[in-house]
């Protein structure tokens, strides 16, 4: 089974190109550029290039001319959402448009004097939120692996981009991020994770995404289905015209049932969520490694986790 490698695809250099590019020309001529990079991308980001291919061919039934499209929007989406990131970073953000939906119920639950579990993916543009999350901020943990944000985040605090909100870093040799959320939760805090990225293949839950069989990590959805506090979706998504739509989707409280366990009812609901979001922005969908399983080849220990979610 291919797995994700801890590393999400930009690296330092590209933030810092675009950081200069971005204080010196402006947003605008940071997107005409992109445009150049777009098509670099394509030969030279082999393994994303057949990733995001088998995506718009397999998963979502695209022909060829329109799969060929999707793959130039994507990289073309992933380099926008990269400039964004850095331009409201650094004090642009009265350039841009923000929507929200579910908000108000949010906010209820942010006011509600407990801690909240707010499980995203890698779609649109997380980051892009915090702004709005003034004094929220500083209670916001995001559980992150450390192989994935420790160098672009030195890059983008030297730069002049303050973050409120703390980071829980994995390491995948001890259990001390459990015990960094869990005491998170008892001090009312928010613990946000990513639910669609694992590095252990021991620690899977089978799930079905867009129609077809695919492993997500069991660790998000087994903590927050023990904690006993209020689970959200949360997902931030670029529209036209420099504007980022806010979905917040508040999840049903599970329990065990002799059919199912609570990690996988939570699962589910994140799935059906997940993939609502993707048929409405099919090209935000950023994950450059094979995600789902190939038809017919799923792993023998993804087929006994499935048996024994159920049991």
């Amino acid at each position: 089974m291919s797995t994700w490698k801890g590393k999400t695809r930009g690296g330092t250099f590209g933030y810092l190109f675009f950081i200069y590019l971005i204080k010196y020309l402006g947003i605008t001529a940071a997107y005409l550029f992109l445009s150049l990079v777009v098509l670099y991308f394509i030969p030279f980001a082999p393994k994303a290039t057949k990733s995001t291919w088998f995506y718009a061919r397999n998963i979502l039934k695209y022909n060829r001319i329109h799969s060929l499209k999707m793959l130039l929007l994507n990289y073309y989406r992933l380099g926008q959402i990269l400039i964004d990131k850095v331009a409201i970073g650094n004090g642009k953000v009265n350039q841009y448009q923000f929507k929200f939906e579910q908000y108000p119920e949010f906010l209820q639950l942010l006011n509600s004097e407990q801690g909240v579990i707010m499980i995203g993916a890698h779609v649109g543009n997380w980051e892009i939120g915090v702004p709005f999350f003034d004094d929220y901020g500083k209670k916001i943990n995001i559980v992150m692996y450390d192989a994935e944000h420790r160098r672009i985040k030195e890059i983008l605090e030297k730069n002049g981009q303050d973050k409120e909100f703390k980071i829980i870093p994995v390491n995948e040799d001890n259990l001390t991020h459990v015990f960094r959320i869990t005491e998170a939760i008892n001090q009312k805090e928010y613990v946000c994770f990513q639910g669609d990225r694992y590095l252990n293949k021991e620690k899977l839950l089978p799930g079905i995404l867009l129609g077809q069989k695919a492993p997500f990590p069991a660790g998000p959805f087994l903590l927050a289905s023990r904690m006993k506090v209020p689970v959200v979706f949360y997902f931030a998504m670029r529209e036209p015209g420099r504007t980022y739509r806010f979905h917040f989707i508040i999840a049903e409280p599970v329990v065990r049932t002799k059919e199912k366990k609570a990690e996988m009812a939570l699962l589910e609901q994140y799935t059906v969520a997940l993939e609502q979001i993707l048929k409405r922005y099919p090209e935000q969908w950023f994950n450059y490694y094979p995600f789902w399983e190939p038809a017919g080849k799923q792993s023998p220990d993804l087929k006994e986790k499935q048996k024994d979610a159920t049991e």
